[in-house]
């Protein structure tokens, strides 16, 4: 005969709303951890010798979710972000322009190299050496071939899914491909990351790409590097991956780095 906690374990494998009642528990155990650990801490403070802070109910603000073995982080933003970082800080341009990359990229590269941060929604980020304005991707505010050092990454890819208020377009981001090719100087460096893997539209939220399909977008450029950050990112930024091991994911991060011949 099953005992009661085999029976309840029994029925949490074979019923369909098992996980969300796993969850449940689990919330409610690690807010009964919280209070003890609260009352605990409380006991403490209130035989320290230094007495520097009130420990009050009314405070507090539960964190519950950080007891981990390991720090976790976002690879495909770790990763590629610091890849570009890199390529910058090896090049190093008078002047770098970045259209609607990650803010932290150009924030800390703005350290080092004066940024022009452009978006279609612009940031109101204020930092010396870091200039923030409007663009639109399919029509950027420059002449022909003038940008030695550019910047592109995680953009594309969304361009005329209408996600960001923009128009929806099934060739948007070929049309700003057009853009950046156009607008990118004769010797010039585009940093230019989308998801790769098996071709597809998430929509409205991506899109995925083939390696030759970036391959033959950008096939008036020289690639000089390309590096693969594969779906879980364990194996950290993998230079000159094989198209086969980019293809074969399915939602992996490539990172291109594009210049134009003299």
């Amino acid at each position: 005969m099953s005992t009661p906690v085999a029976l309840i374990k029994r029925v949490l494998k074979t019923t369909p709303a098992a996980q969300g009642i796993k969850r449940c528990v689990s919330q409610l155990v690690a807010q009964l951890r919280f209070q003890q650990e609260f009352m605990r801490f409380k006991s403490l403070a209130s035989r320290s010798a230094t007495q520097r802070f009130t420990v009050r109910w009314q405070d507090r603000y539960p964190c519950l979710g950080d007891k981990t073995a390991i720090t976790g982080f976002d690879h495909h933003y770790i990763y590629h972000t610091a890849w570009a970082a890199r390529i910058v800080a090896q090049t190093r341009p008078v002047r770098h322009v970045d259209i609607s990359s990650s803010l932290y990229f150009c924030a800390l590269v703005s350290a080092f190299i004066p940024v022009q941060f452009y978006e279609y929604r612009p940031a109101d980020l204020h930092l010396g050496n870091l200039s923030s304005e409007l663009a639109d991707l399919l029509a950027l505010p420059f002449a022909n071939a003038s940008i030695n050092s550019l910047s592109c990454m995680h953009v594309v890819e969304h361009i005329g899914l209408g996600r960001y208020g923009d128009p929806l377009d099934p060739d948007g981001d070929l049309k700003a491909i057009a853009e950046l090719k156009r607008v990118l100087a004769n010797g010039g460096s585009l940093l230019f990351v989308v998801p790769v893997g098996k071709p597809k539209i998430m929509f409205n939220a991506h899109r995925i790409y083939s390696y030759s399909q970036i391959a033959s977008a950008f096939a008036d450029l020289q690639l000089q590097q390309f590096a693969l950050i594969t779906d879980n990112g364990q194996e950290g930024l993998i230079e000159n991956a094989p198209t086969e091991m980019a293809d074969a994911q399915t939602y992996g991060c490539g990172c291109f780095w594009f210049t134009r011949r003299d």
